[in-house]
């Protein structure tokens, strides 16, 4: 009986760190990429203390989750080029794929919550699965 209830702790706590790694996409700015409803694998700079991706080690091509100051909902936009500001801080131009230009507003390293985890060049996406929380989430 107390190994069978260790199993089960161990797949919730398993389970739980997995979703912590998964981000539900919620609008169509990064298509052909990615789309609505689709879930990327993400590292986070910061879970639970741990830095699994550094914010200042980011490169031109990145797919990054970021705390916008021109949007309520986290940012998942592709880095399209990096600046020093005048404080010597390192700033990205980010945009999505499918839209017309850059984001409104240059992103420093500590509005970065994440980095979508790709293979070679391509995104880990699972298709389509999330929009069952899109609907919960009336998004």
């Amino acid at each position: 009986m107390g190994r069978e209830i260790a199993s089960y702790v161990i797949i919730i706590i398993v389970g739980i760190v997995l979703a912590q790694h998964l981000n539900v996409v919620v609008s169509g700015s990064m298509e052909p990429v990615f789309y609505r409803g689709d879930v990327v694998v993400i590292e986070k700079t910061n879970f639970l203390g741990i830095q699994e991706v550094n914010p200042s080690d980011l490169k031109v091509g990145d797919i990054i989750i970021y705390q916008a100051n021109w949007f309520p909902e986290p940012v998942i936009h592709r880095i399209i080029s990096i600046q020093t500001g005048s404080d010597g801080q390192t700033y990205y131009v980010t945009k999505g794929d499918n839209n017309p230009k850059p984001d409104p507003s240059l992103v420093s390293t500590s509005q970065v919550h994440a980095k979508v985890v790709s293979l070679g060049n391509q995104p880990i996406i699972i298709p389509k699965i999330g929009y069952i929380t899109l609907w919960i989430r009336g998004l």
